[in-house]
Protein backbone atom coordinates (compact mmCIF):
# COMPACT_ATOMS: atom_id res chain seq x y z
CA UNK A 1 0.00 0.00 0.00
CA UNK A 2 1.16 3.75 -0.64
CA UNK A 3 0.39 5.16 2.63
CA UNK A 4 -1.21 9.48 1.79
CA UNK A 5 -0.42 11.52 4.73
CA UNK A 6 -0.34 15.44 5.42
CA UNK A 7 -0.30 18.37 7.94
CA UNK A 8 -3.20 20.36 8.61
CA UNK A 9 -3.28 23.91 9.90
CA UNK A 10 -3.09 27.41 8.39
CA UNK A 11 0.12 28.97 8.37
CA UNK A 12 2.41 26.19 7.57
CA UNK A 13 5.58 27.41 5.47
CA UNK A 14 8.12 26.74 8.59
CA UNK A 15 7.32 23.25 9.29
CA UNK A 16 9.67 20.21 9.54
CA UNK A 17 7.34 17.92 9.27
CA UNK A 18 7.47 16.60 5.10
CA UNK A 19 11.08 16.10 5.62
CA UNK A 20 10.61 14.15 8.99
CA UNK A 21 7.95 11.93 7.62
CA UNK A 22 9.31 11.11 4.83
CA UNK A 23 12.46 9.83 6.31
CA UNK A 24 10.76 7.59 9.12
CA UNK A 25 8.94 6.46 6.41
CA UNK A 26 11.87 5.04 3.97
CA UNK A 27 13.57 4.03 7.57
CA UNK A 28 10.69 1.71 8.30
CA UNK A 29 10.15 0.79 4.48
CA UNK A 30 7.00 2.72 4.01
CA UNK A 31 5.66 3.42 0.91
CA UNK A 32 3.86 6.89 1.19
CA UNK A 33 3.58 10.90 0.69
CA UNK A 34 3.36 13.72 3.20
CA UNK A 35 2.17 16.85 2.28
CA UNK A 36 1.47 20.29 3.83
CA UNK A 37 -2.42 21.11 3.50
CA UNK A 38 -2.98 24.62 4.32
CA UNK A 39 -6.84 25.72 5.20
CA UNK A 40 -8.24 29.35 6.08
CA UNK A 41 -10.03 29.52 9.43
CA UNK A 42 -13.13 30.66 7.55
CA UNK A 43 -13.24 27.14 5.68
CA UNK A 44 -12.04 24.77 8.28
CA UNK A 45 -15.21 22.91 8.55
CA UNK A 46 -15.71 22.69 4.79
CA UNK A 47 -12.39 21.84 4.05
CA UNK A 48 -11.92 19.45 6.48
CA UNK A 49 -14.67 17.35 5.38
CA UNK A 50 -13.68 17.05 2.04
CA UNK A 51 -10.48 15.55 3.77
CA UNK A 52 -12.37 12.63 5.53
CA UNK A 53 -13.76 11.61 2.19
CA UNK A 54 -10.65 11.96 -0.30
CA UNK A 55 -7.45 9.35 -0.58
CA UNK A 56 -5.68 10.56 2.67
CA UNK A 57 -4.92 7.59 5.43
CA UNK A 58 -3.97 10.05 7.90
CA UNK A 59 -3.15 13.99 9.14
CA UNK A 60 -1.12 15.69 11.74
CA UNK A 61 -3.02 18.86 12.87
CA UNK A 62 -1.35 21.96 14.40
CA UNK A 63 -1.87 25.67 14.77
CA UNK A 64 -5.12 27.27 14.95
CA UNK A 65 -6.94 23.30 14.94
CA UNK A 66 -5.94 21.33 17.40
CA UNK A 67 -9.27 21.75 19.53
CA UNK A 68 -11.38 23.15 17.01
CA UNK A 69 -11.27 19.77 15.02
CA UNK A 70 -12.61 17.95 17.90
CA UNK A 71 -15.81 18.42 17.07
CA UNK A 72 -15.34 17.38 13.23
CA UNK A 73 -14.03 13.72 14.90
CA UNK A 74 -16.38 10.44 14.65
CA UNK A 75 -14.30 8.94 17.59
CA UNK A 76 -11.38 10.22 19.82
CA UNK A 77 -8.58 8.50 22.12
CA UNK A 78 -9.26 8.25 25.33
CA UNK A 79 -6.18 10.44 26.35
CA UNK A 80 -7.15 13.41 23.43
CA UNK A 81 -10.33 13.35 25.05
CA UNK A 82 -9.24 13.58 28.03
CA UNK A 83 -6.48 16.41 27.25
CA UNK A 84 -9.11 18.08 24.69
CA UNK A 85 -6.96 18.61 21.68
CA UNK A 86 -5.91 16.23 19.12
CA UNK A 87 -2.65 16.52 16.97
CA UNK A 88 -2.77 13.36 15.02
CA UNK A 89 -6.45 11.55 12.49
CA UNK A 90 -6.60 8.69 11.18
CA UNK A 91 -8.90 8.27 7.95
CA UNK A 92 -11.44 5.00 7.70
CA UNK A 93 -13.70 4.46 5.14
CA UNK A 94 -14.97 8.09 5.47
CA UNK A 95 -15.02 8.19 9.53
CA UNK A 96 -12.02 10.37 11.08
CA UNK A 97 -10.65 9.35 14.97
CA UNK A 98 -8.46 12.09 16.68
CA UNK A 99 -5.47 10.93 18.84
CA UNK A 100 -2.75 13.21 20.54
CA UNK A 101 0.88 12.63 20.41
CA UNK A 102 1.60 15.48 21.49
CA UNK A 103 1.72 13.74 24.92
CA UNK A 104 4.38 11.12 24.12
CA UNK A 105 6.62 13.44 22.28
CA UNK A 106 6.96 15.91 25.13
CA UNK A 107 8.03 13.34 27.44
CA UNK A 108 10.00 11.77 25.24
CA UNK A 109 11.49 15.35 25.49
CA UNK A 110 11.93 15.59 28.67
CA UNK A 111 13.18 11.95 29.21
CA UNK A 112 16.17 12.66 26.59
CA UNK A 113 17.74 15.23 28.10
CA UNK A 114 17.06 14.52 32.07
CA UNK A 115 14.56 16.60 32.74
CA UNK A 116 12.96 15.33 36.24
CA UNK A 117 9.51 16.56 36.45
CA UNK A 118 8.81 15.05 40.09
CA UNK A 119 7.50 17.56 42.81
CA UNK A 120 9.29 20.79 40.10
CA UNK A 121 7.09 23.70 39.19
CA UNK A 122 6.32 25.03 35.80
CA UNK A 123 5.53 28.04 34.10
CA UNK A 124 3.73 27.48 31.01
CA UNK A 125 3.28 30.06 28.15
CA UNK A 126 0.47 30.11 26.49
CA UNK A 127 -3.13 28.08 26.92
CA UNK A 128 -3.78 26.51 23.68
CA UNK A 129 -4.22 22.78 22.53
CA UNK A 130 -0.45 22.25 23.11
CA UNK A 131 -0.33 23.14 26.46
CA UNK A 132 -3.12 21.24 27.31
CA UNK A 133 -1.03 17.74 26.25
CA UNK A 134 1.83 19.33 28.30
CA UNK A 135 -0.02 19.64 31.46
CA UNK A 136 -1.46 16.36 31.33
CA UNK A 137 2.08 14.70 30.74
CA UNK A 138 3.26 17.50 33.75
CA UNK A 139 0.71 15.81 36.23
CA UNK A 140 1.14 12.17 35.12
CA UNK A 141 4.51 12.22 36.16
CA UNK A 142 4.03 14.36 39.74
CA UNK A 143 4.69 18.10 39.04
CA UNK A 144 4.04 20.10 42.16
CA UNK A 145 2.43 23.02 40.95
CA UNK A 146 1.48 24.98 37.34
CA UNK A 147 1.03 28.59 36.31
CA UNK A 148 -0.25 29.15 33.27
CA UNK A 149 0.53 32.40 31.20
CA UNK A 150 -2.73 33.51 28.65
CA UNK A 151 -3.53 36.40 26.76
CA UNK A 152 -6.94 34.67 26.65
CA UNK A 153 -9.97 35.96 28.83
CA UNK A 154 -11.47 32.62 29.18
CA UNK A 155 -8.41 29.98 29.03
CA UNK A 156 -8.80 26.63 27.97
CA UNK A 157 -7.26 25.09 31.35
CA UNK A 158 -8.68 25.33 35.34
CA UNK A 159 -5.11 25.69 36.40
CA UNK A 160 -4.11 29.09 37.78
CA UNK A 161 -3.95 31.35 35.42
CA UNK A 162 -2.38 35.37 34.45
CA UNK A 163 -2.16 37.35 32.05
CA UNK A 164 1.34 38.33 30.39
CA UNK A 165 1.65 41.69 32.28
CA UNK A 166 1.08 40.15 35.81
CA UNK A 167 3.62 37.97 34.66
CA UNK A 168 6.25 40.15 33.45
CA UNK A 169 5.70 43.06 36.36
CA UNK A 170 6.40 39.93 38.86
CA UNK A 171 7.73 37.15 37.41
CA UNK A 172 7.73 33.84 39.01
CA UNK A 173 10.84 31.44 39.89
CA UNK A 174 10.24 28.19 38.83
CA UNK A 175 12.24 24.70 37.53
CA UNK A 176 10.72 24.87 34.26
CA UNK A 177 9.46 27.81 31.87
CA UNK A 178 7.61 26.22 29.13
CA UNK A 179 6.48 27.91 25.99
CA UNK A 180 3.79 26.43 24.42
CA UNK A 181 2.87 29.75 22.10
CA UNK A 182 4.40 30.30 18.27
CA UNK A 183 5.93 33.30 19.64
CA UNK A 184 9.57 33.63 17.78
CA UNK A 185 8.36 30.97 15.46
CA UNK A 186 10.11 31.08 11.67
CA UNK A 187 10.00 33.68 10.19
CA UNK A 188 9.31 36.28 13.04
CA UNK A 189 12.36 34.76 15.02
CA UNK A 190 13.33 38.07 16.76
CA UNK A 191 9.82 37.87 18.81
CA UNK A 192 9.96 36.27 22.34
CA UNK A 193 6.79 35.52 24.46
CA UNK A 194 8.45 37.48 27.33
CA UNK A 195 11.16 39.96 28.36
CA UNK A 196 14.75 38.25 29.15
CA UNK A 197 13.53 39.85 32.87
CA UNK A 198 11.24 37.77 32.90
CA UNK A 199 12.94 34.89 32.98
CA UNK A 200 12.87 32.81 36.24
CA UNK A 201 14.24 29.42 35.65
CA UNK A 202 16.66 26.53 35.77
CA UNK A 203 15.44 24.93 32.68
CA UNK A 204 13.76 27.24 29.28
CA UNK A 205 11.84 24.45 27.23
CA UNK A 206 10.83 26.28 23.96
CA UNK A 207 8.61 24.05 21.98
CA UNK A 208 9.84 25.49 18.52
CA UNK A 209 12.06 23.77 16.46
CA UNK A 210 12.24 26.55 13.56
CA UNK A 211 14.15 28.56 14.52
CA UNK A 212 16.82 25.83 16.49
CA UNK A 213 17.46 28.60 18.95
CA UNK A 214 14.65 31.27 19.54
CA UNK A 215 14.86 34.37 21.19
CA UNK A 216 13.37 32.85 24.12
CA UNK A 217 16.24 30.08 24.47
CA UNK A 218 19.04 33.47 23.38
CA UNK A 219 17.98 34.78 26.45
CA UNK A 220 17.54 31.84 28.58
CA UNK A 221 21.12 30.86 27.41
CA UNK A 222 22.44 34.30 28.79
CA UNK A 223 21.29 34.01 32.06
CA UNK A 224 22.92 30.26 32.25
CA UNK A 225 19.30 28.76 32.42
CA UNK A 226 19.29 24.72 30.35
CA UNK A 227 17.93 25.34 27.09
CA UNK A 228 16.15 22.62 24.91
CA UNK A 229 14.10 23.14 21.98
CA UNK A 230 11.01 21.31 20.59
CA UNK A 231 13.05 18.74 17.78
CA UNK A 232 13.10 15.85 19.95
CA UNK A 233 9.21 16.20 21.08
CA UNK A 234 8.99 17.03 17.23
CA UNK A 235 10.50 13.62 16.19
CA UNK A 236 8.68 11.50 18.81
CA UNK A 237 5.17 12.61 18.03
CA UNK A 238 6.13 11.99 14.48
CA UNK A 239 6.98 8.66 15.39
CA UNK A 240 3.77 7.95 17.42
CA UNK A 241 1.57 9.45 14.79
CA UNK A 242 3.26 6.90 12.01
CA UNK A 243 2.47 3.74 14.33
CA UNK A 244 -1.00 4.64 14.70
CA UNK A 245 -2.06 5.10 11.50
CA UNK A 246 -0.44 2.55 10.76
CA UNK A 247 -1.83 -0.08 13.11
CA UNK A 248 -5.07 1.49 12.10
CA UNK A 249 -5.35 0.47 8.51
CA UNK A 250 -3.43 -2.88 8.93
CA UNK A 251 -6.31 -3.42 11.44
CA UNK A 252 -8.79 -3.31 8.81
Amino acid sequence: MIYKFGLIGENLSHSFSPKLHRELMEKNGIQGTYSLIEIPRDKFESEFDKLKQSDYHGVNVTIPYKERVMLLLDSLSPQAQYIGAVNTISFINGLASGFNTDYDGFLHMMDANGLDIRNATAVLLGSGGVTKAVVKALIDRGIAGITVVSTKTSPSTDLETINYAAYESKPIRCDFLINCTPVGMHPNTAASPVTATAIRAGAVIDLIYNPEETQLLKDASALGAKTVNGMQMLVAQAAKAQEIWLSSHQAE
